[in-house]
């Protein structure tokens, strides 16, 4: 999948694509849920999920990314999502969260995903907070 957005900004789920430097220097530097991720275990956490999607920006670099966690069938979870800050506020990561949930197979399944913050942009899709930091669609 490839999918063009305004700006010239796109988003690819192909996974030779990804910059994981700047995938693994973002989640182990500046998320909350995974501050001091090592390398290794971003690389294989990748390898391990079901799907892939990175937001590249109109100089082809990586902007932001997600993971799906997934049995392909009936279940997904939402994971890793970020956009990076000089590319926030144009509603990329709404973007990024649609494709993941709405697109074919996946608007089938029943999505989960835990989260302390964004809880309007997930909601938007359908999340609900049945705890304080878990979401289900």
């Amino acid at each position: 999948m490839r999918r063009s957005l305004p700006g010239g900004y796109e988003l690819d789920d192909d996974r030779r694509r990804l910059d994981i430097d700047v995938v693994h220097g973002y989640i182990r530097d500046s998320s909350y849920w995974a501050k001091g991720r090592s390398r290794e275990t971003m690389e294989a956490a990748i390898a391990g999920s079901a799907r892939v999607i990175g937001l590249y920006a109109p100089d082809r670099s990586l902007a932001g990314f997600l993971r799906v966690i997934s049995d392909s069938t009936t279940y997904a979870y939402l994971a890793d999502v970020f956009v990076l800050e000089q590319h926030r506020g144009r509603g990329l990561g709404a973007e990024l969260v649609r494709e993941a949930v709405d697109s074919e197979p996946w608007r089938r399944m029943s999505w989960h995903l835990r989260t302390s913050d964004a809880h309007k942009l997930y909601e938007k899709f359908g999340f609900h907070r049945p705890s304080k930091r878990s979401l289900e669609r």
